[in-house]
């Protein structure tokens, strides 16, 4: 007999452009889970509602988001992709989970604490209530395995809690669900200003988007900052000459960005080369992925199809849960 696969959840908000943090910290891990487990993937349309998008623009979000998941390598016939709002399970296992949520642990959530300090003027009961619908697409689909970066921690911790108090009250229904990566750590894509790491958010020319044209790539990293002690061999490398190189690890021939290195320690590095160098190998990583998301995002018929049957495959397995989640409630009548 086949032994059941694990299930994996983790879904990606609708907000601004995937850049390449996204693929190396997020996409390229689901990838490969996609062989391994049994993967529900899906877009966090019900989440970007807590900074208000414009009705307008969610739509194209959503399918741009899915397409180039999909233009990344993730299989439909091999992951179950879906958008959070056509599961309406999922909103009312929410509002039973918020009976098991106290108020007091939502105000002490960082995050919730930093919506605050960064948008005052917006601190609707979504944000408040975030971790509880981020447990609640966990739990929905009876995740076990779930991966996530180190700043989605404690939501993931709050997501076992939450199992635990219902689990406790009710009766033995959720997994807790536990952190995975391949390997002990995350790739980290620093941002081309030297400041951190690539954000959907932050300085547009310090990232690099799955969408960018080529001038546009090419543009970035000729900018990108190089800040150097050279003059004296054997100096450190600085931050930002490590940025690149680490960059060149991951889109550049193996010699490459050993070369560089190498450069850099006799002081013979050219910064013009290693820039001009990695902007074309760049180019040609990221030009296939934007040129197949562009053309999955113009065969409209074909990204409906794809929501429709995600949707379908995840509303089943989470009408199970629900179903067997009000039956212990006891609010199953009939």
């Amino acid at each position: 007999m086949a032994t059941e696969k694990e299930i994996v959840v983790s879904g990606i908000r609708p907000t601004g452009y995937l850049h390449l943090g996204n693929y190396f910290g997020a996409i390229r891990n689901f990838i490969r889970m996609q062989e391994d487990f049994n993967c529900y993937f899906f877009v966090a349309d019900w989440h970007s509602l807590t900074t208000h998008p414009d009705p307008k623009d969610l739509r194209g979000n959503v399918e741009r988001v899915l397409a180039e998941n999909i233009a990344s390598g993730l299989d439909p016939e091999k992951v179950v992709l879906y958008v959070q709002s056509d599961v309406p399970e999922i909103s009312e296992l929410y509002l039973l989970m918020n009976m098991l949520a106290y108020v007091g642990e939502l105000e002490k959530v960082p995050t919730f604490k930093d919506k605050v300090r960064l948008q005052p003027e917006n601190v609707n009961a979504g944000l408040l209530t975030y971790p509880v619908l981020m447990a609640t697409d966990i739990l929905i689909q009876r995740a076990v395995k779930v991966p996530v970066g180190k700043d989605q921690g404690q939501h993931l911790e709050m997501a076992r809690n939450f199992a635990q108090r219902f689990n406790h009250r009710y009766g033995n229904l959720f997994p807790e669900p536990e952190a995975f990566n391949y390997g002990d750590s995350l790739v980290r894509i620093p941002s081309l200003d030297g400041k951190g790491k690539m954000s959907k958010s932050e300085n547009e020319m310090a990232t690099l988007y799955l969408a960018d044209e080529d001038d546009k790539i090419l543009n970035k990293i000729k900018k990108a900052k190089t800040d150097s002690a050279t003059g004296v061999i054997g100096s450190p490398m600085p931050e930002s000459v490590s940025n690149l190189i680490d960059l060149m690890k991951l889109v550049s021939a193996p010699d490459v960005a050993t070369f560089y290195t190498a450069a850099w320690d006799d002081q013979t590095i050219r910064f013009g080369d290693m820039k001009k160098q990695l902007g074309e190998d760049m180019v040609k990583f990221i030009a296939p992925i934007r040129e197949k998301a562009k053309a999955l995002q113009q065969d409209h018929a074909y990204m409906q199809r794809i929501m429709k049957e995600g949707a379908e495959k995840a509303r089943e397995n989470a009408s199970k849960t629900l179903n067997e989640a009000k039956k212990l409630i006891g609010i199953k009548y009939y």
